[in-house]
């Protein structure tokens, strides 16, 4: 995609919404934290269902690590992998502790660094708890950069690295917010909603997917 584009295409996006945020529910730093990582191979809404009960009575480290495994894995039992989650939650939980004064860390090489932390969920974290320009590449973003061309890569990194560079300074700070939006809800997995997308004359997707038909109703009878 052209720079003019790309500038364009984030323009349109910005002026539809010019405050995004994430779906993910939390009350601070920590429990966004715990939220993300709850949210591999989930939904949104369901982490979010799942994690309201639990936010409301543990908001630290400290408080989860007092729960326990059982008692996290009774609030997330409805995630997938809670299992394995739970685990994650509470050596995190463990490690802020013990290595960051129970904080969680503006840095995404120590954020990397505690159990069950990837790259994208650092990049999460310091963009929507820190104000960073980093750019958290999911399935919806993968899509969308390389749908439309505005971001193509063969691998996760080479999408972020695509977006790092095509993104234009007035709209970094916002721009995965907005992907992961337009893809959720728009450009979306099987079926994108081409006849309602703001961008759809800046995508390189093609053929465009046209509007459903809306059945004719019949003429009732004499």
């Amino acid at each position: 995609m052209r720079k003019a584009d790309a500038f364009e295409f984030y323009r349109r996006l910005a002026e539809a919404n010019p405050h995004p945020e994430t779906e993910l529910e939390s009350v601070n730093d920590y429990t966004l934290l715990v939220a993300v990582v709850l949210s591999a191979q989930a939904t949104d809404a369901g982490v979010n269902r799942a994690t309201r009960a639990l936010f409301a009575a543990v908001d630290t480290p400290e408080k989860m690590v007092a729960l326990g495994l059982d008692g996290l894995k009774q609030h997330i039992r409805t995630i997938g992998l809670f299992n394995t989650k739970a685990k994650n939650v509470i050596a995190l939980s463990e490690a802020l502790i013990a290595h960051h004064g129970g904080a969680v860390p503006a840095d995404r090489d120590a954020l990397e660094a505690l159990p069950g932390v990837g790259r994208k969920t650092a990049n999460v974290v310091m963009n929507t708890a820190f104000g960073a320009e980093t750019f958290a590449v999911d399935t919806h973003i993968f899509r969308v950069g390389n749908r439309t061309g505005l971001a193509k890569g063969k691998t996760v990194l080479a999408v972020e690295k695509a977006l790092d560079k095509a993104t234009p300074t007035p709209f970094r700070l916002h721009a995965h917010h907005w992907l992961i939006l337009h893809g959720r809800y728009v450009c979306k997995a099987r079926r994108p909603e081409c006849w309602r997308c703001i961008v759809v004359d800046l995508c390189a997707f093609r053929p465009k997917t046209p509007a459903p038909k809306v059945p004719v109703p019949k003429e009732p009878r004499a």
